[in-house]
């Protein structure tokens, strides 16, 4: 179980503009050599070596070089006056770049001055407050022009007092056993002001382990008991989990660490016991408790004597075995609770996405694959303190209920969500298939409140989006009609999205798609069989990925000519929340075998492995492990994030041929103005709530320049091949004004009614 803290405290941002028309318009206002689009009638300009050369490095990010080239060059032919376009839209965009980010750093000071004035009086502020400054101190950091400006924010007198006062907060959260507490009002602060310092990690990670075990315990307000979460587990089902790694896993079990984790799991079970026996469904003395962690201590003894230093599988049973005598013998509390805590520690030090997935936990385990589940088809969020509609999905029993957008969900079946968590709503409007679930709905345009039943029904997320929805509700995937660009994101990998994507591509085709831009970030992955048919639609023939497990033979994903999509330009947009599938799919068309698409963003997740999913565990209980690296058409291997973080290394996963770092504040303007044009209301909206937000293409773009920038790239290439492409760089830039919840950054953000980001 993963417990997280988000903190986000962001300003608005902006970015360069693309002025879009219809393809049949014509192109008034921008400068360009024709107005005929050569291409389309079968026929190409010849494009200068100096053009392909200027183009060749702006698709590596050498914008400086590319301008060098065309300056040494002294062409004026028209493909080199459409480069110079483009570079000068980069140019404007990064200098506007600069001013954003100089006017939030500006901003984060100004706040810590206004701070330092309210609590000039204070021995000891209040924890809003101190939260306040961190967050400030953490965000000036990230907009500082240089390491001499970050170190004088550092060298501040009052950052130093606040620092302070977080390292005492943090101290006595942990001895009070506030274990959230002890993390969110202070070892993440310090882990994330000190990032080379290893002791402040390890902090906020025991903090959010003891968290995890606390949460395990209590019985939730939502109706499920810690009971009921442990019911079914049993010490055989670890049992069956060695046999089946030591057997399938990528790499040899290490025994010994895969003990150390367990013994620490159980000690910090004890602390939970010890500090907070009001709070979860068992207890122990406090005699108890101490002769549960000497025991431990003598396990542990006995292991670190070992003169071995490795360990046998037979060895490791043994401990496990002694634990579970001793919890009888000591804290009498559920064997089930003892089995899952060891289970869950061992399995974590091979590594984070080799996990038992016990049998409470099947079904929503099931539903984060599959991106479906039974419930009725709306996206909510309880930002603003109120549960509210933020979209509904198509096709849904939502949709056909009369529901819309913005309306307030005030009750679940006759209880109120005020105090009720989102996760907690989740899963009381979710349910089988043909149940009913009663919602008091209030819509605040109108003021009318009134209870509507819904039958639940089986409801899949659809993993394509386009730019923003139209005005009959579709999506628009041609982000650039003039030059007849389009844009997809994909959201997740299931067993629907290469089906979906085909059937995109050929509609877009049919509207004569020059380029391609394939938006993966925050795709944390899904299927690999989906992530090879999705490279297979770009690739005509040859390997797609190789999976290297520790015993057998290596697999291979290979493509085939049939259904594949013509060479048009491709771009793909990646983070750092890209993994898995999405390392696969960027990977392979980068990779220089093929060399069929450019990447634009920062550098992945750093996966580079494959699980697989498996009931041999038995009882209804299901076992992911990690059973295969996997290599990319050049048989390189993706670089595992874990591994290269123990070697001190960053340069895990896929990097992008274009870095484009994106600032905090520009981030979440980003996802503001992409949630705006996601929503999907009713055809009858405006009738009784207020006029849909949608935003241009232009805000679009000023709003997100890794977008922009893959914009320009897909340009350029175009322009390599003769095309005549439609360029207008930005005059000027305008404020973005988003429309924000006054207590946003103080609640819970959306969430979609399915588990989102799953590992395949």
């Amino acid at each position: 179980m993963r417990v997280r803290y988000l903190l986000v405290l962001l300003l608005a941002a902006a970015l360069p503009v693309f002025s879009g028309c219809k393809p049949d318009e014509e192109l008034n206002g921008y400068e360009s050599s024709s107005t005929a689009n050569r291409d389309q009638a079968g026929e190409s300009a010849t494009v200068s070596a100096v053009v392909l050369d200027a183009v060749e490095r702006i698709q590596r990010g050498d914008f400086e070089g590319a301008k060098a080239v065309l300056d040494e060059g002294r062409i004026t032919e028209d493909q080199a006056q459409q480069v110079r376009l483009l570079l000068e839209w980069h140019d404007r965009l990064e200098a506007y770049r600069q001013t954003e980010r100089q006017k939030a750093w500006d901003e984060q000071i100004q706040t810590l001055r206004e701070l330092e004035a309210q609590t000039a009086a204070a021995e000891i502020p209040d924890v809003n407050t101190v939260d306040r400054a961190m967050a400030a101190i953490l965000l000036a950091r990230e907009y500082a022009a240089d390491e001499q400006q970050k170190g004088e924010l550092l060298e501040d007198p009052f950052v130093q007092r606040i620092i302070e006062w977080v390292k005492e907060r943090a101290a006595e959260y942990e001895q009070a056993g506030q274990w959230m507490d002890a993390y969110g009002h202070g070892y993440y602060w310090l882990m994330n002001l000190y990032k080379d310092n290893p002791d402040y990690k390890d902090a906020a990670e025991r903090m959010t382990e003891l968290a995890a075990i606390e949460l395990s315990l209590n019985d939730s307000s939502c109706g499920e008991s810690a009971a009921e979460r442990h019911e079914g587990i049993r010490p055989e089902m670890l049992l069956r989990t060695l046999s089946a790694l030591e057997s399938n896993y990528v790499h040899e079990l290490d025994y010994k660490a895969m003990t150390e984790k367990a013994l620490r799991r159980c000690e910090l079970l004890g602390q939970v016991l010890l500090k907070n026996s009001e709070n979860i469904a068992w207890t122990a003395s406090a005699e108890a408790i101490e002769s549960w962690q000497a025991g431990l201590n003598a396990i542990r003894q006995e292991v670190a004597a070992g003169e071995d230093k490795t360990m046998k599988s037979d060895h490791f049973i043994r401990i496990f075995d002694e634990i579970l005598a001793l919890n009888a013998v000591t804290l009498k509390i559920p064997q089930e609770v003892i089995v899952a805590n060891f289970s869950e520690a061992a399995l974590s030090a091979l590594d984070p996405f080799t996990t038992l997935v016990w049998p409470w936990y099947v079904q929503d385990f099931e539903k984060s694959m599959t991106q479906q589940f039974t419930g009725i088809g709306v996206e909510i969020s309880k930002r603003g303190g109120a549960l509210k509609i933020l979209s509904l999905l198509p096709d849904t029993p939502a949709y056909k209920s009369g529901l819309d957008a913005d309306d307030e969900i005030v009750a679940i079946n006759g209880e109120s969500t005020a105090e009720m968590t989102i996760f907690c709503a989740v899963s009381k409007i979710t349910g089988p298939k043909g149940t009913k679930v009663t919602l008091t709905v209030r819509r605040p345009s109108t003021g009318q409140t009134w209870d509507v039943t819904i039958v639940r029904d089986k409801i899949v997320v659809q993993p394509l989006r386009g730019w923003r929805r139209t005005e009959n509700g579709d999506w628009d995937y041609m982000i650039d009609p003039v030059n007849r660009i389009g844009y997809v994101r994909l959201t997740a990998f299931t067993e629907n999205s290469a089906p979906d994507l085909h059937k995109t591509l050929l509609e877009l085709e049919e509207q004569g798609l020059n380029a391609l831009i394939l938006d993966l970030r925050f795709n944390s992955g899904g299927y690999l069989s989906s992530a090879s048919e999705i490279v297979d639609l770009f690739v005509s023939e040859g390997i797609i990925v190789k999976t290297k497990p520790r015993n057998g033979l290596a697999t291979y994903e290979i493509a085939r000519r049939s259904g594949t999509h013509p060479n048009y330009p491709l771009v793909i947009l990646i983070n750092g929340a890209s993994a898995s599938a999405s390392e696969i799919v960027a990977g392979a068309l980068q990779d220089p075998l093929y060399r069929r698409a450019i990447l634009v963003g920062e550098r992945t997740y750093g996966k580079g492995s494959v699980q697989v999913v498996t009931p041999v565990t038995g009882g209804g209980s299901q076992l992911k492990y990690t059973v295969a690296y996997y290599h990319l058409p050049s048989d390189q291997r993706v670089k595992n994030r874990y591994e290269m973080e123990r070697l001190g290394r960053d340069d895990w996963g896929i990097a992008p041929d274009i870095e484009v770092k994106m600032y905090n504040y520009e981030l979440r303007t980003m996802l503001d103005l992409q949630r705006d044009n996601d929503v999907l209301f009713r055809a009858d909206h405006e009738q009784d709530g207020p006029v849909p937000v949608r935003h241009s293409l232009e805000t679009t773009l000023q709003s997100d320049p890794q977008l922009a920038t893959a914009l320009m790239v897909a340009q350029a290439q175009l322009i390599a091949r003769g095309k005549e492409v439609a360029i207008k760089p930005p005059d000027e830039f305008k404020p973005i004004v988003v429309q924000r919840d006054s207590d946003d950054s103080q609640t819970e953000d959306q969430t979609l009614l399915v588990p989102l980001d799953s590992d395949f």
